[in-house]
């Protein structure tokens, strides 16, 4: 039976891969699009959401807008990356189907709903800060027993980090959001830097999936082209991340990738490491694992099921 997920997202160039490949995969029931502030302010990130399903003509897709700022701090964007829209590129305008519109139910309430009916577990899916999420355990703290697992694209276990040296992005914007979801009780996987870094794309396979030749992969290759350019700097390389994908392709087929559970906590309020996701490897501190955190992928796997569930797609 394919997993009914939530895809909680910042859109952001791997964000919307990420759609894509929610959308394509027969393994994945997408039940809704909730979005939050990030990569981009809110009012971008749904409207990016609102473009990707357009362009696939998904507009039966529904999707929400959740906060728009995190618990506590202001919110920090990576235009830097993803430019000022948050999902630049040099290709055509994606044309907005105008009766495809933002639902006005809140992504906290949704989300809530769907938990609290659905009749068998879901999956939650943040690939963005962890706002959303943390605000609905805090509003309904009984949801806990009907999501079966939060897998999310986060954090930096062993390498060093993207937006400070010792932060992740999605962590850093909302450090407290994220401690309030690493300590809910609730089965997580992290999807962190150190295996997004190891899922690498490159001018061979952006060529390659661009040879699908159908409107999904040229806009695949159109986000690449764009997104690269910032880490092909940064890194001193060809080779470019796909982060937000990974929780996608786990849950399609968990075989690709390989991690631990351990203990981990946030670090909220540090100027120096403020966002660190602080892993306890050697269970020094005596507490119980609560997450599993992934460092390994196959990416060759990857690539080969990113490729083919592209090629299903307008």
């Amino acid at each position: 039976m394919p997993k009914k997920i939530i895809l909680d997202c910042d859109p952001g160039h791997d964000d919307a891969v990420a759609i894509m490949l929610a959308i394509a995969s027969d393994d994945i029931d997408l039940l809704g699009i909730t979005c939050v502030g990030g990569n981009a302010t809110l009012e971008n990130t749904k409207l990016n959401a609102l473009k990707i399903c357009s362009l696939l003509n998904r507009k039966d897709i529904p999707i929400y807008a959740g906060s728009d700022k995190p618990l506590i701090y202001d919110l920090v964007t990576a235009e830097h990356v993803h430019g000022k829209s948050g999902l630049d590129t040099d290709g055509e305008p994606i044309n907005l189907d105008p009766s495809h519109r933002i639902e006005e139910m809140s992504a906290i309430d949704f989300i809530i709903n769907e938990c609290k009916n659905a009749e068998e577990p879901i999956y939650l899916c943040p690939t963005g800060p962890l706002t959303n999420i943390a605000l609905c355990l805090q509003k309904d703290p009984s949801i806990k027993d009907k999501i079966k697992e939060i897998v999310l694209m986060g954090g930096a276990a062993l390498c060093l980090g993207n937006i400070t040296p010792a932060a992740e992005f999605n962590i850093y914007v909302d450090p407290h959001a994220a401690n309030v979801v690493f300590n809910s009780g609730i089965e997580i996987t992290m999807m962190g830097l150190d295996v997004t870094h190891k899922v690498n794309v490159n001018d061979e396979i952006i060529n390659s999936i661009k040879t699908n030749n159908n409107k999904a992969s040229v806009f695949f290759a159109d986000l690449m082209e764009f997104y690269s350019r910032f880490h092909r700097e940064l890194y001193e390389t060809g080779d470019c991340p796909l982060h937000d994908p990974c929780v996608i392709a786990y849950l399609i087929d968990n075989e690709i990738f390989k991690g631990r559970k351990v203990h981990v906590q946030v670090e909220e309020n540090s100027d120096l490491t403020r966002g660190e996701t602080v892993v306890d490897w050697l269970g020094v501190k005596k507490l119980n694992p609560n997450c599993n955190v992934i460092t390994e992928a196959d990416s060759t796997r990857f690539f080969k099921i990113l490729k083919k569930e592209l090629a299903k797609l307008n």
